[in-house]
């Protein structure tokens, strides 16, 4: 029996696009579970719950509803922040995390520098982008490649297609997190079990320093990995490399 792996993904297209390079490397030795976060995909809810606690809560559920006794989870973004919580809530079920490019850690001034760095007013011009001109500044944000031109046209169906829907229950999704509500990170206590944070060298959502300070809050169980050339998505821009890394830590190899 292959062990299980939750793969979290963030915010913008669905969990499948943004994990596909790993699905595909690591299907055949685990079993995968790609779940969508509430107000993503198809996943809904009737409460009025808009943390990332409660997104936790619900794949915990899920993972009794599948009678998953034991998995490893990986999460990127805002999933990772969700993966750290659901990391708390099971310690003896979730054997191993991975927090992708996800500052547990933020504090409110980091918010702050973020819109300045990008050039936006309000975080959701940034993570969801309504005109084709905060689309480009999002992607520009993600990614360390130059990316070929696309016309205003697609770009505008890829809005409709991944932002538009659900926009309102996404837009509580950004304003309930608890976390990086000031500038104190006393809310972040280590976890029980072995951590492998990864981050882009280059990100511009999250500064690698960040990643440098959740590795010391996370404790002596925590390392980090470095992706050079990357940002803020390394599983997608240096999918073989991220996946080497990733399964290196789950399968216990140091090399």
């Amino acid at each position: 029996m292959k062990p299980s792996l939750i793969l979290i993904h963030g915010f913008g297209p669905h969990g499948v696009w943004q994990w596909r390079p790993q699905i595909s490397f690591f299907s055949n030795d685990f079993d995968l579970y790609i779940p969508s976060l509430v107000f993503f995909g198809r996943s809904t809810t009737k409460s009025l719950q808009r943390s990332e606690v409660f997104q936790a809560t619900c794949i915990v559920k899920l993972l009794e509803k599948l009678s998953i006794e034991k998995c490893s989870i990986i999460g990127t973004s805002y999933g990772g922040f969700v993966a750290y919580h659901m990391a708390k809530m099971l310690p003896g079920r979730v054997e191993k995390v991975i927090i992708a490019s996800s500052a547990v850690n933020i504090k409110k001034i980091d918010n702050d520098g973020l819109l300045k760095r990008a050039n936006v007013e309000k975080i959701e011009d940034l993570m969801l982008p309504v005109t084709v001109t905060q689309l480009r500044v999002s992607i520009t944000a993600s990614t360390n490649r130059t990316l070929p031109y696309l016309p205003d046209f697609f770009l505008n169906d890829f809005i409709n297609k991944l932002y538009l829907e659900n926009r309102k229950e996404k837009l509580e999704l950004l304003n309930g997190l608890s976390l990086g509500r000031d500038d104190t990170v006393d809310n972040i206590t280590p976890l029980q079990q072995e951590v492998l944070i990864v981050w882009g060298e280059n990100d511009q959502i999250f500064l690698l320093d960040k990643a440098a300070e959740l590795k010391e809050l996370l404790g002596e169980k925590a390392r980090l990995e470095v992706i050079k050339n990357a940002s803020h998505v390394p599983q997608l821009e240096h999918g073989a490399k991220f996946n080497k890394i990733v399964n290196d830590f789950l399968c216990g190899s140091d090399d």
